[in-house]
């Protein structure tokens, strides 16, 4: 895990957002996400600078997520470090706007 996953991490282990369980590394199909909220049907990605040239792909990766009804969340390794109650108030939001 990098940095800011790691930094995330502590944010959403163990139930701490309103009772909602997050897995890390999550497998969904054919991917293997940052973090899951399976019951939400949420994901949470932490992006590099390497994500530059792989926008392309994490189009497509999400679209697809889209498809078998996950909302995706991405979010860019310096927000997550220097701006976590924004990205956590992001996360919130998106808990409470799933049914």
């Amino acid at each position: 895990m990098t940095d800011a996953e790691r930094s995330l991490w502590h944010l959403l282990r163990r139930k701490q957002i309103k009772g909602h369980r997050f897995r890390k590394q999550a497998p969904i199909g054919k991917c293997i996400v940052d973090f899951a909220c399976l019951d939400a049907r949420l994901v949470a990605e932490v992006d590099g600078g390497q994500h530059t040239d792989a926008a392309d792909a994490d189009r497509e990766r999400d679209a697809w997520l889209r498809s078998q009804n996950f909302h995706v969340l991405r979010f860019w390794n310096n927000d997550v470090l220097k701006n976590q109650d924004g990205v956590m108030q992001v996360i919130i939001e998106a808990l409470e706007a799933r049914p």
